[in-house]
């Protein structure tokens, strides 16, 4: 992709500019007191200028990692990655956010979900979700993760008593008891035998098919 340099403050600024082309951007997240950073912008769906916190698409990243990673980030923004929880709860504090989810199988199918009212809590809350009003094709898979906190194999927050959701489900996420979407998990190519540990998303293939590609992506309402 393209690294476009320029110093507007967001991806929807960018687009309301005239930027139609999605790819890498240098926007200034100087109030979040960050400075000039790197980010993916997707300039095509709904309008174009979302920016995108989470890509999987090949399996070139390891998506198993433990808490710190998860806060501060990982990958290649180019490719596969995760944005980082600590910065996505600077964003989020800072209006109001729409989520979308664009999700791919290995036969060509492509859906999408979108979430108003989304924003993460701070460190002290365990990055925790909230949404409010689902759209989209996919199905509402996320629904069920709404209030829960983030959780990682070596950083158990969530409900369930008996056992770690992310350690037995072999991702991070903000689990229930345990999930019914698990974008974090293995990459395991399509179809598989073992319960839920893939890239699943329950009501688009269900949790024996691991998704090929996934975004998820946010802009300001």
């Amino acid at each position: 992709m393209t690294v476009c340099k320029t110093y507007k403050t967001s991806c929807k600024e960018l687009r309301e500019l005239g930027a139609s082309r999605s790819g890498i951007y240098l926007v200034n997240f100087s109030s979040y007191e960050l400075g000039l950073y790197n980010v993916s912008c997707d300039m095509e769906s709904n309008g174009g200028g979302w920016t995108v916190f989470q890509r999987r698409q090949d399996g070139s990243e390891n998506f198993y990692r433990g808490w710190q990673e998860y806060v501060h980030g990982f990958g290649d923004i180019a490719s596969e990655f995760w944005l980082g929880n600590d910065l996505l709860h600077k964003i989020t504090s800072s209006g109001e956010y729409t989520l979308r989810v664009d999700l791919g199988d290995f036969e060509g199918n492509a859906t999408y979900a979108e979430y108003t009212g989304f924003s993460i809590a701070g460190a002290e809350e365990f990055y925790q979700l909230s949404i409010s009003s689902y759209t989209g094709t996919a199905g509402d898979s996320l629904a069920r993760h709404n209030g829960r906190n983030f959780s990682t194999w070596d950083a158990d927050h969530d409900i369930q008593k008996t056992m770690n959701c992310a350690l037995s489900f072999r991702g991070a996420w903000w689990y229930a008891d345990c999930h019914n979407s698990n974008l974090n998990a293995d990459y395991l190519g399509g179809f598989h035998d073992s319960f839920a540990d893939g890239v699943n998303w329950g009501a688009f293939r269900g949790k024996y098919y691991s998704l090929k590609f996934t975004e998820m992506k946010i802009k300001l309402t």
